[in-house]
């Protein structure tokens, strides 16, 4: 079998549809719909079937796509073993951020991976929901992703998974705020409070929803931003409270402090998300490498602080 053939039924499974696969490569969805065909004949069994105007893939075809991967997996690691041979990380990386860490944490990266000849690292922002961290994978090399312990909306894609940083979420409160002397608070302080949040379906609203449930009482979420710059100046200004990142958040303005939350867990986890053939290419591991290198240091200079 066609490597390139069985490398557009791997992204058939990824994407979800032809025309989808076709951007992807470049190509117009009759010439991939021609390659699958030619695919199918090969494999001697269906691995696509009609489902209203597009196709899904058969269980034979779902079967042969993971095997398409592992046969891409293989061919990086390959290549990458003839890199490390060579001691030589070159090649283009993307890298896409959301914009808390991508301001607090790519700066010092990018510096670092700047004295590596060869190496060039693109990297761009989005605030994306969580469902959709796993789909822009397939765009970009590396995804920098964020959710709350215990959930993880990209399980089952097959997906690697680099932990980074573990953050709290603190109460931001405007300075002369009635608890702003508080060492820490609990949901039931913050029960008649007007709240700065996030837009639904971003990681911070389960939080909220457990504060409700501890506190007994509905939240009232005022406005919504995601540019926690925007957050803050809301916060600042005295139109509510909000959650705000211990470490990524940048230089809290002077008219916010933080106070930590207990009684619920208040937390992020901050992961690099890549698909496992990329995963394999000497010059994204490099990348890989450092970003939890500076991760690490990140929280270290929190923790020497306390």
């Amino acid at each position: 079998m066609d490597v390139r053939r069985l490398d557009l039924l791997r992204e058939l499974a990824e994407r979800g549809s032809v025309t989808a696969v076709a951007e992807a490569a470049g190509r117009t969805p009759s010439a991939v719909s021609q390659q699958l065909k030619v695919l199918e004949r090969e494999a001697g069994m269906p691995l696509t079937q009609r489902s209203g105007r597009g196709v899904v893939l058969t269980s034979a075809g779902h079967a042969l796509a993971r095997s398409a991967t592992e046969v891409a997996v293989a061919l990086e690691r390959a290549t990458a073993l003839w890199d490390e041979f060579r001691n030589h990380p070159s090649g283009e990386v993307t890298l896409l951020t959301f914009p808390t860490v991508g301001a607090t944490l790519l700066p010092a990266v990018l510096a670092d991976l700047a004295n590596i000849a060869g190496l060039v690292v693109h990297a761009t922002d989005l605030d994306p929901e969580l469902a959709e961290f796993a789909d822009l994978a397939n765009e970009h090399d590396i995804v920098l992703a964020h959710t709350m312990p215990g959930v993880l909306p990209w399980g089952g894609r097959g997906l690697k998974v680099v932990p980074l940083l573990t953050e709290p979420l603190d109460i931001g409160l405007p300075t002369g705020h009635r608890l702003a002397g508080r060492t820490w608070l609990t949901p039931e302080d913050l029960a008649d409070e007007t709240w700065i949040g996030v837009p639904p379906g971003f990681p911070f609203e389960r939080i909220v929803h457990e504060i409700e449930q501890v506190g007994g009482r509905r939240v009232e979420v005022a406005q919504r931003f995601s540019d926690m710059r925007i957050v803050e100046a809301f916060v600042e200004a005295g139109f509510g409270v909000a959650f705000v990142p211990r470490y990524t958040s940048g230089t809290v303005p002077p008219g916010v402090v933080l106070r930590p939350l207990r009684g619920v867990a208040s937390a992020r986890q901050i992961v690099a998300l890549v698909r496992p053939d990329v995963a394999e290419r000497l010059a994204v591991r490099t990348v890989l490498d450092v970003l939890v290198s500076h991760a690490g240091r990140l929280a270290e200079s929190y923790a020497a602080r306390g």
